[in-house]
C-alpha cells in the first residue's frame, strides 16, 4: 500500500499481521472495521493505537442499552430552548443554537480526519445497527429543525466493536469490514507483558503464565481471566515480591484475575484435586 495512512501498531499495542491488514484494507475501501472479540482482547485499545499511529484525533462514542442512532447525530435541546423563552433574553428564534452535534456529527464536522471508534455497538437495541447504514455510507446527515445537511469534510476512520453478545443485522455487516481477534496465545503474550514490564523477571513471567493459562483452560469459568486483568497480576506479584516458586502452586493475589464468587469457588475445587494447598482468603484476594 502506498496510502500514507498506513497502520503498523505502537509501540504499546501488539498487532497481529492479520489484524494490522484489516485495519489498513478498511481504511484503502474506506469501510466500517468492525471488530470483535472476548472481553480484555484490546478492541477499544485497538482505535486509541490506530489514532496514534497515524497521527489522528479519536473520538469516542460509547454505545450504551439506551443509546439511539440519533444521539450520534445530534440533539435538539427542546428544553433548554423552552427556558430560555420563559425566562431567558435571547432570541430563541435561533434554533441552531440549541442543535448539539453527537460523536459521529462531531468526526463529520473536523477539519482534520479523524477516528471514530463506536464502542459496543451490540449494547444498543437490535434497530440501532441499522439505523447508521445510511449516514455511514453517504457520510452525510439532515437536520430538519434547521433545515441544514452536515456532511463529512474529511471521511473519518470508522472503528466498530462488538463483545458478541447479540448478533448484528446482515445488512450492516455486508457493508463492514471484519476481524475477530483472539486471545493472544503465550507467545504473543510475553511481549505484551514486556510492552508494560519491560524489566520483569523471566521466571516470574514464565510462572505467572502458567498459572494465568491453567486458569482459562479450567471448563466452566463464568468470566475467564483478560490481558488487562493479568497486567494488574503481574503488577501485583511484583509489588507483593512474591516468588516465582510459590505462583503456581498458589495462585497469590487471586482476586485481581477472578471477579466472580462462583469462579473462586471453582478454582480453588481444581487447585485441591490437582494436589495443591488451596489459597487462603488472604490469597484470594479478599
Amino acid at each position: 500500500m502506498t496510502d500514507p495512512l498506513f497502520y503498523q501498531g505502537t509501540e504499546d499495542y501488539i498487532v497481529s499481521s492479520d489484524l494490522q491488514n484489516s485495519v489498513n484494507i478498511s481504511v484503502a475501501l474506506k469501510r466500517p472495521l468492525l471488530i470483535k472479540g472476548e472481553p480484555g482482547t484490546g478492541k477499544t485499545v485497538l482505535a486509541e493505537s490506530i489514532a496514534r499511529s497515524l497521527g489522528l484525533n479519536l473520538i469516542i462514542w460509547n454505545i450504551k442499552s439506551t443509546t439511539k442512532a440519533q444521539d450520534g447525530l445530534y440533539v435538539y435541546d427542546t428544553v433548554q430552548r423552552l427556558y430560555d423563552s420563559q425566562f431567558g433574553d435571547q432570541n430563541v428564534s435561533n434554533i441552531k443554537q440549541y442543535i448539539k452535534l453527537g460523536k459521529l456529527g462531531e468526526a463529520f464536522e473536523a477539519n482534520e480526519r479523524v477516528v471514530l471508534l463506536i464502542d459496543e455497538i451490540d449494547k444498543a437495541d437490535l434497530e440501532f445497527p441499522n439505523d447508521l447504514l445510511w449516514e455511514l455510507d453517504v457520510m452525510n446527515f439532515y437536520i430538519p429543525e434547521t433545515g441544514e445537511t452536515i456532511s463529512s469534510k474529511h471521511r473519518p476512520i470508522v472503528i466498530i466493536t462488538s463483545n458478541a453478545e447479540k448478533e448484528l443485522p446482515d445488512a450492516f455487516l455486508r457493508r463492514c469490514i471484519f476481524h475477530y481477534i483472539d486471545f493472544p496465545d503465550q507467545t504473543m503474550m510475553e511481549e505484551i507483558v514486556h510492552v508494560h514490564f519491560p524489566d520483569l523477571e523471566n521466571q516470574l513471567l514464565a510462572e505467572a503464565l502458567k498459572a494465568f493459562y491453567w486458569l482459562r483452560s479450567i471448563t466452566g469459568l463464568q468470566k475467564k481471566p483478560s490481558t488487562s486483568e493479568l497486567l494488574d497480576w503481574v503488577q501485583a506479584l511484583t509489588i507483593g515480591g512474591i516468588e516465582p516458586a510459590k505462583i503456581a502452586q498458589e495462585i497469590p493475589f487471586l482476586g485481581a484475575l477472578l471477579k466472580k464468587n462462583q469462579d473462586f469457588d471453582l478454582t480453588l475445587r481444581q487447585l485441591h484435586t490437582r494436589g495443591t494447598e488451596a489459597p487462603s482468603r488472604a490469597k484470594r484476594g479478599w
